[in-house]
């Protein structure tokens, strides 16, 4: 996908701030955080949504988003919302798929 956002970030054709990557991943922090740490995780390959992932993709990228909901209770988050957007019905922006990790500080709305 020569015009996805998320291909041209892992390319490095576009800069981000990098949290996490390995062979199947890569997680980076979001441009308009909700909570500061507010972290997106997606596959290095290009899949629209959840219904496009092998499942062993699925399986992998719910592994990183874990490593780093403990990573950002290190650093203080007392919570951590994990959320999906799966099509345009359901808020997904970008549509490569991608998990948010967004980190929570008590009533911080």
């Amino acid at each position: 996908m020569e015009e996805c956002i998320f291909c041209k970030i892992v390319k490095g054709e576009i800069p981000s701030e990098k949290i996490f990557e390995d062979e199947k991943s890569f997680a980076f922090l979001d441009i308009n955080p909700v909570n500061q740490g507010h972290t997106l995780v997606i596959p290095k390959e290009h899949f629209e949504n959840i219904h496009d992932l092998p499942e062993e993709i699925v399986s992998h990228l719910m592994k990183v988003s874990k490593k780093i909901s403990s990573g950002l209770k290190k650093f203080g988050a007392k919570g951590v919302n994990i959320s999906i957007n799966n099509g345009k019905d359901a808020g997904q922006v970008v549509f490569h798929f991608h998990i948010h990790v967004i980190p929570r500080f008590g009533n911080d709305a």
